[in-house]
Order: C-alpha cells, then sequence, then structure tokens
C-alpha cells in the first residue's frame, strides 16, 4: 500500500495529513496541526516581524530567532514522520501546500516582503525534514492545486473538490480547507 504526507503550511504552524491507498481509492490516515515554532515564544509564529507591519532588523537577535523557530519545526515534522513510520508506513513523497513561491527579493513592500521571508522560512523547514527522512517533497501553490489535481487524476476540478470533502467524513475533528488541501497535496504525491 502506498503512503503519501501532505501539509499545508501556514505562519508557525502545518496542518499534517498522512495518506495510504491508491490513487483510484485513498484513504486519509491522520489529520492534525504541527507546530513548526514554540508557541511559548511569541516571537516564533512570525519571526521577522518586530511589530505590525515592520520587520525585525538583522543581525544576532534574529538570527538566535530564525535557528531556535527552525530547531523546533525540524524536531516537530521529524517526530511526525518517524511516528508513522514506526507504524510501518513507506512514505512515496511529502506534497507541500504554500501560498506563495515568490522570491522574497523580487517584492518591494516591505510588510509583504516579511510575510513571504516567513512562508519561505517554514516551507523550509517541512522540506528539510522531509528531505533528512528521505522523503521525495514537491510544492504546490495552494490557488494551483486543485487545477493541477483534475488535470492529474483525470476528473473534473468539482468531482476532485467533492472527493475531498468527503475524505474528512471518516475523521474526527474540523476538516477545514487547510486540511483538505494538505491530502490533496498528499493525494497527487500517491498519483
Amino acid at each position: 500500500m502506498d503512503s503519501a504526507l501532505g501539509f499545508t503550511i501556514k505562519s508557525g504552524w502545518a496542518c499534517a495529513v498522512v495518506l495510504d491507498g491508491s490513487a483510484k481509492s485513498p484513504v486519509v490516515v491522520a489529520s492534525r496541526r504541527i507546530d513548526l515554532s514554540d508557541p511559548a515564544d511569541a516571537h516564533g509564529r512570525q519571526p521577522y516581524h518586530a511589530t505590525t507591519g515592520t520587520a525585525r532588523k538583522p543581525g544576532p537577535q534574529l538570527e538566535k530567532l530564525i535557528a531556535s523557530v527552525e530547531e523546533f519545526g525540524r524536531q516537530s515534522v521529524d517526530g511526525f514522520i518517524r511516528e508513522y513510520e514506526k507504524a510501518g508506513r513507506q512514505f512515496a513523497g511529502a506534497g507541500i501546500v504554500v501560498g506563495s513561491l515568490i522570491d522574497p527579493a523580487q517584492i518591494a513592500n516591505d510588510h509583504i516582503r516579511i510575510h513571504a521571508l516567513e512562508g519561505q522560512l517554514f516551507r523550509g523547514i517541512v522540506k528539510a525534514a522531509a528531505d533528512r527522512r528521505r522523503v521525495a517533497s514537491f510544492i504546490w501553490r495552494e490557488r494551483d492545486i486543485y487545477g493541477l489535481a483534475a488535470h492529474q487524476l483525470r476528473r473534473s476540478e468539482s468531482a476532485v473538490r467533492q472527493a475531498v470533502a468527503e475524505f474528512g467524513r471518516s475523521l474526527e475533528g474540523p476538516w477545514r480547507a487547510e486540511h483538505k488541501a494538505a491530502a490533496l497535496a498528499a493525494w497527487l504525491v500517491i498519483a
């Protein structure tokens, strides 16, 4: 049986999904939130922000904060993957869903650049953890993923959306957009 991981990246956390099965009949095994920054550190969730809309100054303090976030996130993602590997799963890959792939250096607006830097940081944490576990990773923008899946799975976009919505019926807890996107990314990996 094939297994795949899906992650939807948010600021300081990710929605993580484990999917088993085939491209024709995938099943969600797990869906949960994993912290990519220490919840006890108020600055870790948005490390490039000094205050609302203002960038934190470059230097040792920012470097220390980034290193702390990277270490915490690495342990969280690595622990999540190991948990399911110990249960006997071998992952075909990890799909990572992000809001943007724009290079922060190309963004003129300081506030938007801060958000892009944080997105780049958190997706990099997940990708690096997957790489360390020798799990191939693929990154897709959230706004593109349903169209890509419709093409790849040879279904209409509405049929893909309906199937992904159905995945959540067997689970306890929430099944929001970030859960669906992570599950769809895992489904694309299996396909």
